[in-house]
């Protein structure tokens, strides 16, 4: 998959970035690991704590304090603020309860939003793995992957 996205990012040309909180950076590194990822990758923000999301990615903190940082909402905030920031055509945004803490009732472990900032708007999916931290961390990058990949195949 990640071959794919990286030959489409480069026929059409397109920049992209990250900005991730519950991946940590795996989206990026996925991303990188192809040859010649210089050519459509220009840079990521790891905004793991709120005060990054809101300092560097201009989330919200209405956003945060109403819906909360794992929320649809936080997802495209951090899509379009990384967006704007590294200026890129494409913005992959994560936001999610990797486990084994954190979950509430009502956003367990394994949830997570995933943001997608492209020319013609934001968006936000909500997806729930069930694995351990890891295997979470893992299947949230690939939903992204997968995101992204679905946007450039049009």
């Amino acid at each position: 998959m990640i071959e794919r996205v990286a030959e489409l990012l480069k026929q059409k040309k397109f920049w992209v970035a990250t900005a991730e909180s519950c991946t940590g950076g795996l989206v990026a590194h996925m991303l990188t690991n192809i040859p010649g990822s210089s050519e459509y990758f220009k840079g990521s923000v790891v905004a793991y704590s709120n005060e990054v999301k809101m300092k560097v990615l201009g989330v919200k903190e209405e956003t945060l304090k109403e819906y909360g940082a794992v929320s649809e909402q936080t997802a495209k905030e951090m899509a379009s603020g990384v967006k704007k920031l590294l200026d890129v055509d494409l913005a992959v945004a994560t936001t999610g309860i990797a486990g084994p803490g954190g979950a509430t009732p009502t956003k367990p472990v394994g949830l997570v939003y995933i943001g997608l900032a492209t020319p013609e708007g934001v968006e936000a999916r909500r997806f729930l793995f069930k694995g351990d931290r890891l295997q979470n961390k893992e299947s949230f990058a690939k939903a992204a992957l997968n995101m992204l990949l679905e946007y450039l195949e049009g």
